[in-house]
């Protein structure tokens, strides 16, 4: 018997693997927001963060790298970096915190929240094809997956 022969899969098919097909899911989503970010100029990675500025400085004068990262649900590094890349683009800008030296905070420049209105407009209709499949189901997969979020936060 070969090695292959050996190798023992818990599932008789990739398509009841919840992490293959969540895997799958996300490849093609991905690449249908390319498609709408490119001519923006913007990855998903850059959307999303400065789609988490735009929401928390609708509440927040003074949003901070931390609270971009702690909204995204992502790496303070890869945030910085990615912040750094926005800003060359001029897409934001930072300015010193009034009670934090340590802080910087961040803002949406005119170019920035005009691209970010234009990206929102485009993912949000890639959004409702994408899942238009889905039908009636929407609210319960969006259910699942904030389930999934909460589980893993949690831990």
């Amino acid at each position: 018997m070969s090695m292959q022969d050996k190798i023992e899969f818990k599932f008789k098919s990739p398509n009841e693997s919840p992490g293959y097909l969540l895997g799958q899911v996300t490849m093609l989503w991905q690449r249908k927001l390319k498609k709408v970010l490119d001519p923006l100029n913007l990855t998903q990675t850059q959307f999303v963060l400065l789609a988490a500025l735009g929401w928390l400085s609708k509440k927040n004068n003074a949003v901070t790298q931390v609270d971009i990262a702690n909204q995204s649900n992502a790496d303070r590094m890869m945030v910085s970096k990615v912040l750094r890349t926005l800003q060359d683009k001029k897409f934001i800008r930072r300015q010193e915190h009034e009670t934090d030296t340590r802080a910087k905070v961040i803002k949406l420049t005119n170019e920035g929240a005009n691209v970010l209105q234009k990206a929102l407009t485009a993912v949000e209709n890639a959004d409702i094809d994408f899942f238009s499949v889905l039908g009636n189901n929407l609210t319960l997969f969006n259910q699942n997956m904030i389930s999934l979020i909460d589980q893993t936060e949690n831990e």
